[in-house]
């Protein structure tokens, strides 16, 4: 085996196709339902907060859905992404193991969700949209849309997470720079967002809360408006399989092939991204690459939460979904992987991790920081807060490689880049970070703040 690092396709290679992996699904999806009736939702129900090809590309059963040749253009700003070898990580660690990272902090954004932003605000375009609303934690995902918006020649209104509003201003500059409006969440632009400040007048906000004071922005434009969401539905999770279908290339130019596929998780777009395709030879051939999800301890709603029937936002507008979730009221603490503080999983992936499909671990904010310096100083990278849960557990796996003697092929994605959170390292750095744990007294009383649905057999 050489040590070449970096495994570079060229733009002809740029995928043509979207995987959706509900055609290879051993779990039947469960039905998406109307906030209000509680009934199965109706495509005049969601058509008025998203344009028809999205509603079509979240209810198919299609295996490829092909990209659209204007979104495969502007994916040539910056796909495909390398695949490189972390041999210097490798040498630190002083492990059998091969450590891979699929790089998507190249994208003009900074991060993954530049994926979606292009084919969502594409699809909006020709559907006659003017104007899109969407909501961002740590602002990755209204950097991406807000550039998406701009080369489509569309308006957007962000409604940020005021504790990232507060501690991330510079992905704000950024998507005004854009020419994004952007909102510190919660607002009084909205009902939603008033009746969180009544009850709380120095409420941080959430992303559930942001979700729905973009939502109602919407619903309430008479048409005006659409909403578009950069996680946890399919159509965006199929969106990012561009990811995973370029690594299965990239590792077969290495010559190997991955033993586990690890990212992180906040409401599953980049862990499906990358994990998906692999999911894909798992079902069809008996392959058995493990494959694990990284979220955080202070948001841990794959390995602590219910898995039920719950609302994808605060105020209750969103649709009714069954995933592993924390409560849609629930508030998280101020950690600065802001992209992974919601309160909910994506359905699919829910649905695979009940499975026992897929793996899932939480992890501390310190130890997060810890293994994103151990990899800045090897591989001279700075991800994001949210990349490097993914990273933290690359290391881990590494480590027991080093006490087995195991030689095992390890994949991650690298999500983001950290450019813009340098205030959280400088709090690590400085001894000043906090950490975080989900408390134990709530998890009893999620169960019972979630919607009663009953469900026809």
């Amino acid at each position: 085996m050489s040590n070449q690092t970096r495994f570079l396709l060229s733009e002809n290679d740029i995928p043509r196709f979207y995987y959706n992996v509900l055609a290879d699904s051993p779990v039947p999806p469960a039905p998406v339902l109307n906030p209000i009736t509680r009934e199965p939702v109706t495509p005049d129900f969601l058509s008025a907060i998203f344009p028809m090809e999205i509603i079509l590309q979240e209810v198919s059963q299609e295996r490829y859905i092909e990209i659209p040749e204007p979104v495969r253009e502007a994916y040539k700003l910056y796909r495909p992404t390398p695949l490189i070898r972390a041999l210097r990580l490798e040498k630190a660690l002083d492990t059998p193991a091969h450590i891979y990272y699929k790089y998507e902090g190249v994208s003009p954004s900074g991060s993954h969700k530049t994926n979606t932003a292009l084919a969502q605000a594409f699809y909006n375009k020709i559907s006659g949209t003017r104007a899109i609303t969407t909501e961002t934690g740590a602002g990755q995902w209204g950097s991406a849309l807000s550039m998406a918006c701009r080369f489509f020649g569309m308006d957007l209104e962000v409604y940020m997470v005021k504790v990232s509003y507060e501690q991330k201003p510079y992905r704000r500059f950024l998507m005004e720079t854009y020419g994004a409006q952007v909102f510190a969440s919660p607002t009084t632009r909205t009902q939603a967002g008033r009746a969180i400040l009544e009850k709380d007048p120095n409420s941080p906000g959430s992303l559930g809360i942001a979700i729905s004071e973009a939502v109602e922005a919407a619903a309430t434009s008479g048409g005006a408006k659409k909403y578009a969401l950069g996680s946890v539905l399919n159509h965006v999770l199929l969106h990012q399989s561009v990811i995973g279908e370029e690594a299965l290339k990239q590792m077969d130019m290495a010559g190997e092939y991955p033993d586990m596929v690890i990212g992180c998780v906040g409401g599953g777009s980049n862990f499906a991204g990358i994990a998906y395709p692999f999911l894909r030879y798992n079902l069809t051939e008996g392959r058995n690459t493990r494959l694990i999800a990284v979220e955080p301890k202070a948001a841990p709603s794959l390995t602590r939460g219910v898995y039920g029937f719950d609302y994808g936002d605060t105020a209750r507008m969103a649709p009714i979904v069954k995933m592993h979730t924390l409560g849609h009221d629930f508030i998280p603490p101020a950690i600065h992987a802001g992209g992974l503080r919601y309160h909910g999983m994506a359905p699919s992936l829910s649905a695979f991790y009940d499975a026992g499909l897929i793996e899932a671990v939480a992890v501390g904010q310190r130890a997060v920081f810890e293994a994103a310096v151990l990899f800045t100083q090897q591989e001279g990278i700075l991800p994001a807060p949210e990349s490097s849960h993914a990273i933290r557990v690359a290391i881990d796996e590494a480590l027991k490689c080093k006490e087995t003697g195991e030689k095992k092929v390890i994949l991650f994605n690298l999500s983001g880049h950290g450019h813009f959170d340098l205030s959280a390292y400088n709090k690590y750095l400085s001894g000043q970070l906090e950490d975080y744990d989900f408390p134990e007294d709530a998890i009893a009383t999620i169960a019972q703040r979630l919607p009663q649905v009953s469900i026809p057999a």
